[in-house]
């Protein structure tokens, strides 16, 4: 009995000094899975990793799946001001953070609209019109902002250069 009352006694010691074992947290170099929302300044979401949200507002694609969008800390291919939100963070922690066009996918630049001949343009059977897509031999997309009889104006900025964006992130897992 003496000995199961000193247990319980250094137990209760413990957990009222506080010492406890730290929370893992994310840092450069870890492979992380997050669940994130995203959204316009004005509140639209753009994307997110939550099927629920995405019927929700309407952006629900069916032939995509929604799960936890997974990449290393640090590396290529993620934008700058979400990777650095997301360092630090523990596992099942939640964090909102509003990304300038600088920290998201970079300032909107009319040097980048330019004029394209019809004639290097793929071959269309209907005539170019302003809004259409296309992609590049490098697979970027890119969108006509104007068209007349021998050249199409058009805008090789992100889609999303310049624009403020909110993100709900949570911190799902974390791999070393």
């Amino acid at each position: 009995m003496r000995k199961l009352l000193f247990i319980l006694a250094l137990a209760a010691i413990l957990l009222i000094s506080g010492c406890s074992t730290p929370a893992e947290v994310a840092e450069e170099g870890d492979n992380v899975t997050v669940d994130y929302v995203g959204e316009f300044e004005n509140g639209t979401v753009f994307d997110t990793s939550i099927e629920e949200v995405a019927l929700e507002e309407g952006i629900h694609n069916p032939a995509r799946p929604y799960e936890p969008l997974g990449f290393t800390l640090g590396g290529e291919g993620m934008i700058k001001g979400f990777d650095s939100a997301v360092q630090g963070m523990a596992v099942g922690e939640e964090k909102t953070v509003q990304l300038s066009p600088e920290q998201a996918y970079g300032p909107y630049k009319e040097e980048l609209v330019r004029p394209v001949p019809l004639d290097d343009l793929p071959n269309k059977t209907t005539p170019y019109q302003i809004g259409d897509r296309l992609s590049t031999a490098y697979g970027q997309q890119v969108v006509i902002v104007d068209v007349n009889d021998t050249a199409a104006m058009i805008d090789f900025n992100h889609p999303m250069a310049g624009e403020t964006l909110k993100f709900n992130i949570t911190l799902v897992s974390i791999e070393e």
